[in-house]
């Protein structure tokens, strides 16, 4: 996990390296083991007064692919620098319109054991229609709770961010690591993300 020092830092460096011009501001910038998502708001398209909920969604869309499309070498070149810094790959996306439109950006997989009673609930979900499968039946069970527990889960962070800050006081921490926090998994690429 990361702390809220780590990703205000990791948001400056976004705010300071993304080109003035790139978006009307950053909305968020949001880090986990594999990936970092940056998310910045664009203007939205000019309609004429009274145009239909159709052609505003066509417009918004429209607006979202313009965008992706002429940006693309200049945040191919933010993300090769943030990924050799940080170690993580970089995804974009954008707001517009209250839209909000992610770009290519990693689906990691997650292995779990689950007994009986917790397959019988995937199950159910598959046999209802819900889900294709269990991987996406456990998918649907994760943004549920993360939907209804919002709160929850925000006094959870911030109780184990105050964890970290207690560990890093202790007598065995290397200061002056700025950098997000790196697992073993992670591994440096030469690969372009944009997209």
């Amino acid at each position: 996990m990361i702390t809220t020092e780590q990703n205000e830092k990791l948001r400056g460096w976004f705010v300071g390296r993304l080109p003035d011009d790139l978006f009307e501001s950053l909305a968020a910038v949001t880090v986990d083991r594999e990936e970092i998502t940056v998310v910045g708001r664009i203007p939205e398209p000019r309609l004429t007064e009274g145009a239909s909920a159709g052609e505003r969604a066509a417009a918004v869309e429209g607006r979202i692919q313009e965008f992706r499309e002429r940006t693309r070498e200049d945040r191919i070149e933010v993300a090769r620098e943030a990924e050799h810094r940080f170690r993580k790959k970089v995804s974009w996306g954008v707001e517009c319109g209250g839209e909000r439109a992610l770009f290519t950006h990693i689906a990691a997989p997650v292995m779990t054991r689950l007994r009986q009673p917790e397959r019988q609930v995937l199950d159910t979900l598959i046999a209802a229609g819900v889900a294709r499968s269990r991987s996406d039946a456990l998918a649907w069970c994760v943004r549920l709770v993360q939907r209804h527990t919002d709160d929850w889960l925000t006094e959870l962070r911030e109780s184990l961010e105050h964890v970290q800050r207690v560990r890093a006081q202790g007598p065995d921490t290397t200061a002056g690591n700025d950098r997000a926090p790196t697992s073993p998994a992670d591994e440096p690429t030469d690969e372009p993300t944009d997209e």
